[in-house]
């Protein structure tokens, strides 16, 4: 069986290679296309427009992992249908259940690669990439590191922990210097909102620094002018999706101890964990399609029949999310549902055909 297992292992592993490298190609192409109008803004070139896209694959082949793995396992699986290979097998003796058993044994080493991607990679990537990009355009930071970002407008220094999606800063710290480059005040604030044409900083604490005096006061709210906007916020922050699960876990602390809306992050979070549950369901489902109706059509509308069902599962997926964002239902219960249900259909239908 250690054979059998190394032999369509590497069958599917083969089919999943070649799907991922050519839609992170065609993704990657486009991204790229439509990156190059921002090409000249800034301080923005053509190479780091390249470097960007390049940093983004990580992310974008992480995104796309549940349908890669269908449609790579269906191509594999396919290629050995076309070559009677598995009617070979099934002449042996071998059943079904067995080679289901060998397809998601590699399954689970899609599911470790997805996570380690998702988790470890991606992370860094997308962090330096936006980074990188945000630097270019905005010609504003000047300096990212892992504690935050760095900004200098005018004679202050501000110090951002924490950038949010939804334009919200948290934990900022403001250094007013004079013209003698001297330090005259330090603000701190646990967090900043947009409003209207300023910034409102909440949980105040100011620090005067005179030659002969420190003087300390704190207030609850603070209009804060600065040339810092929401559009460079946005430029900055990472999606939530983007964050590993560690990273999301410590936002979501940090935004239930201030207070603040946290649905889209624990949303996030739980994607993030059941995310390499759905890679393995999809290459599961593979299975019943190589065996059933399917066994004796091309592999063209294999694949076919695998991009529709993986769109399927993409749009039943992001239907349930926004749907449980809207009117605000469980949301472990909408992250769980899809892969679940296709399971569940996974299962009836390599029933059908064992």
């Amino acid at each position: 069986m250690r054979l059998l297992d190394r032999y369509i292992g590497a069958s599917v592993v083969f089919g999943t290679s070649i799907v991922m490298a050519i839609l992170v190609s065609l993704f990657a192409f486009t991204f790229f296309i439509g990156e190059l109008s921002q090409v000249g803004k800034g301080s923005y070139t053509i190479w780091q427009a390249t470097t960007f896209v390049v940093a983004s694959l990580p992310t974008l082949a992480y995104q796309l992992f549940p349908s890669v793995a269908l449609l790579g396992s269906m191509l594999g699986l396919g290629m050995l249908a076309s070559n009677n290979e598995l009617l070979v097998m099934r002449a042996a003796g071998i059943s079904v259940t067995s080679i289901a058993i060998s397809v998601m044994k590699t399954g689970l080493i899609l599911m470790a690669v997805a996570t380690v991607l998702g988790e470890i990679v991606a992370p860094q990537t997308e962090r330096y990439a936006q980074s990188m990009r945000a630097a270019a355009l905005s010609e504003k930071i000047t300096l990212r590191t892992k504690s935050g970002f760095w900004v200098r407008d005018g004679k202050q220094f501000i110090h951002i922990r924490d950038l949010f999606a939804d334009g919200t800063l948290g934990t900022i710290s403001i250094y007013e210097f004079d013209d003698g480059q001297r330090l005259t005040s330090i603000i701190h604030a646990n967090r900043a909102s947009y409003q209207g044409t300023a910034w409102v900083l909440e949980n105040i604490s100011r620090t005067q620094l005179a030659d002969q005096s420190i003087v300390t006061e704190t207030a609850e709210k603070l209009t804060w002018d600065s040339l810092i906007n929401p559009r460079l916020v946005s430029i900055v922050s990472v999606s939530p999706e983007f964050l590993s699960a560690w990273g999301l876990y410590h936002y979501l602390d940090y935004l239930k101890r201030n207070g603040l809306s946290f649905a889209r992050y624990e949303q996030a979070l739980w994607k993030k964990l059941f995310s390499p549950l759905s890679t393995g369901v999809m290459v599961f489902l593979a299975i019943p399609f190589v065996f059933g109706s399917l066994r004796s059509v091309a592999i063209g509308q294999r694949v076919l029949v695998g991009a529709l069902v993986g769109i399927g599962f993409y749009v039943v997926n992001q239907v349930t999310n926004y749907v449980g964002l809207v009117y605000e239902l469980p949301t472990f219960l909408m992250v769980t549902m899809p892969p679940l249900l296709f399971l569940a259909l996974a299962i009836y239908m390599v029933r059908r055909v064992g």
